[in-house]
């Protein structure tokens, strides 16, 4: 890095001092909806002002002792995350992250709010109901073979009573703008939601890169999400009496997410637990210390269902616990998301949300879907198959951009690939129009240049619903990606709500 910054510093030396304020003057939109500017060669939006004239008003050693710095601090408290598939280049990689934050004007963000506690209240009446009376299916408006073939539904919750009737404790919904600016909801992510932990790194990231900037814009904080999940986590305890004790049940140190498991644990004062630390004796769950056994009122599990219990789902699973599943369905301890709530992140589901809202709550969704193809039904399924090559193609239970077609930039051989599936699995497709996401200036080499973000946010629901004002703010880096992922190349930003 220091080799490169000289090299590039001599080369560029005659104008160093104005050389990020002159790209952004020459910055352009391409005609995309961007964040920061209304179009080419106007000023920024009145709520990015102050970023344009604090990050345009650097010298360019300033700005790369900046990110050197920002990079060196993420290496050194290992904000990482593993990519599979690399052995050759080693699995561990920094999260990318850009210095030029997202800000959200405070009238933007409560339509968000809004629109995501509105959801969430849909989500989780949708899930009791088919977990009991099943009325939204009864009286037409979902189909039966919809929710009952959706590969997350568990027969074994049928007649449950989840505690607090909350099923989706923690959910991240990535939101998408479209080309007039509108905000849409790509898909639910109700199941293990990752990557709050970056947002609260990001977060210390820009205060000490920016101090000046971050106090004089009045950013809200993020800070308090950790004790908001404990204090979700614990009104669930089963427990009324004494502090509940909660535990994070983590994969194990060779998850991709295993950072954030830790950081989270770490920072909610609860112990990080793999399924060899627990023991499930006699309907309780019981914790291994040192002082012997804790038992165990909540657990925050980073599992998939399919792990959680070798009894009753993969036997050759050895990441659960033998028996939780008979505790939990006892009621002596409570798994968070409950079992059996990725029926609700289903893409096929999520078709359904907006109709959802309007059968529950009587409302129109506050934040619509994007236009969505179902592959089960054969007028969408021949559309689909007729324009693949213009039409983004996901697996109906994939995550992280795996499993998906994006079809403008596919190759015929993929699109013959994607057709076989889909007609020999119809219910595990859905198709979506290319929606141009919003673009937002990004530091690539020693230019700014737009590239394609989303934002997830993250939506507590326990005793009350809390959302953390901004959230994940992720971005493409490669130049005309669509695909933010970071196990895809992208990388974050700070989220900055005013």
């Amino acid at each position: 890095m220091e080799i490169f910054f000289r090299e590039w510093h001599v080369s560029c030396e005659e104008f160093r001092d104005s050389l990020l304020l002159m790209m952004f003057q020459d910055y352009s939109t391409d005609g995309f909806f961007d964040e920061m500017f209304p179009g080419d060669g106007e000023e920024a939006f009145p709520h990015y002002r102050e970023v344009e004239k604090e990050i345009g008003g650097l010298s360019s050693e300033k700005f790369l002792e900046k990110k050197v710095q920002t990079e060196k601090s993420f290496l050194e408290q290992g904000v990482t995350f593993t990519v599979y598939g690399e052995s050759d280049k080693g699995t561990e990689r920094i999260f990318p992250f850009d210095l030029i934050p997202r800000i959200i004007p405070s009238d933007e963000w409560q339509q968000i709010e809004d629109g995501l506690t509105q959801r969430i209240i849909a989500l989780n009446l949708f899930l009791n109901d088919i977990y009991h009376d099943a009325k939204i299916i009864k009286d037409g408006v979902v189909p039966e073979d919809v929710v009952k073939s959706a590969a997350h539904y568990t027969p074994l919750m049928e007649g449950f009573e989840v505690p607090r009737d909350i099923y989706m404790h923690i959910c991240g919904s990535d939101l998408i703008r479209d080309r007039d600016g509108n905000y849409l909801v790509l898909e639910d992510n109700g199941r293990c939601p990752s990557g709050a932990s970056y947002v609260l790194e990001n977060r210390e990231a820009m205060k000490r890169a920016f101090p000046g900037l971050y106090r004089s814009l009045g950013v809200r904080p993020v800070g308090n999400y950790p004790s908001l999940l404990r204090k979700t986590l614990e009104h669930l305890s089963p427990r009324q009496t004494g502090t509940p004790v909660a535990v994070l049940l983590t994969p194990g140190l060779y998850n991709s997410a295993y950072f954030e498991h830790s950081f989270l644990a770490k920072a909610m004062g609860i112990e990080i637990v793999e399924g060899r630390d627990l023991i499930a004796s006699d309907g309780y769950v019981y914790m291994r210390t040192t002082r012997g056994l804790v038992q165990v009122d909540v657990i925050y599990r980073r599992i998939d269902d399919d792990f959680l219990d070798p009894h009753v789902f993969r036997k050759d699973s050895l990441l659960g616990v033998p028996g939780i599943m008979e505790a939990y369905l006892k009621g002596n301890v409570v798994l968070a998301n409950a079992v059996g709530t990725g029926v609700a992140d289903d893409k096929v589901t999520y078709a359904y949300v907006p109709d959802m809202i309007k059968y529950y709550l009587d409302q129109d969704p506050i934040l619509n879907n994007v236009p969505t193809y179902l592959a089960w039904r054969d007028k969408d399924r021949q559309h689909i198959l007729q324009n693949l090559e213009s039409l983004v193609v996901k697996s109906a239970n994939e995550s992280g951009g795996y499993g998906m077609l994006m079809g403008p930039t596919s190759t015929k051989k993929e699109r013959e690939e994607f057709a076989a599936k889909i007609e020999s699995n119809p219910r595990d497709f859905v198709a979506q129009p290319v929606i141009s996401l919003s673009r937002h200036p990004t530091i690539c080499g020693d230019r700014i240049e737009g590239r394609h973000v989303d934002l997830r946010p993250y939506i507590l629901y326990g005793e009350d619903i809390e959302i953390v004002p901004g959230g994940l703010t992720r971005v493409a880096l490669k130049k005309g990606s669509l695909v933010v992922n970071s196990s895809q190349g992208g990388g974050s930003k700070d989220t900055w709500v005013l």
